[in-house]
């Protein structure tokens, strides 16, 4: 297959996961392999290989090599390695996440509620006397399903009126009746 000699050439062991039997490892992400692209380049480059050939070597256009080889040359190989992400910190430490966790699993009566039902502004409150940290409902939402793992959960909608076998009765009387126009 193309993309065997595509692997080789970066100098990437992988095999896809139905050829590895029991295997735990998972595939190599995009920024990964970007990566690993970049530090065989760098090989490259300390053997002396033109741009060209380097290009064909790790599969990429001309362009990018010449952008690598200018960051090398300037920085050195730790300039081509991968950066985490930018971007504002999080406003909840995950020492603060674990208290707004164990809170949350407490329920919600425990914490003065009526009903023993989660919404955004109630997590919110919670959060907020918990930690000290005011989150808007946006935030709330990232943190229980990113951070927490919680999916949206709906509660069903029946009356607590609801006489099981009244209803059961209907069905097999009254139902037929009516269905037959009588």
């Amino acid at each position: 297959m193309w993309w065997s000699c595509w692997w080789e050439a970066v100098g990437v062991s992988y095999r896809p996961l139905s050829s590895v039997s029991g295997s735990s490892v998972p595939p190599l992400s995009r920024p990964q392999l970007a990566e690993a692209r970049r530090v065989r380049a760098v090989e490259l480059f300390e053997e002396g290989g033109s741009n060209a050939e380097i290009a064909r070597a790790v599969g990429v256009c001309a362009e990018s090599v010449r952008r690598w080889r200018r960051v090398w040359e300037e920085g050195g190989a730790p300039a081509l390695r991968r950066r985490s992400a930018t971007g504002r910190p999080p406003k909840l430490d995950d020492t603060q996440v674990e208290e707004v966790r164990a809170a949350l699993e407490r329920g919600a009566q425990a914490h003065g509620f009526e009903a023993d039902l989660w919404t955004l502004e109630r997590v919110g409150l919670v959060v907020e006397r918990v930690t000290g940290v005011s989150l808007s409902r946006a935030s709330v939402w990232r943190l229980l399903t990113g951070r927490l793992g919680w999916s949206l959960q709906r509660p069903e909608r029946r009356a607590v009126e609801r006489d099981e076998s009244e209803i059961a009765r209907w069905i097999a009387h009254e139902w037929p009746r009516i269905k037959r126009g009588r």
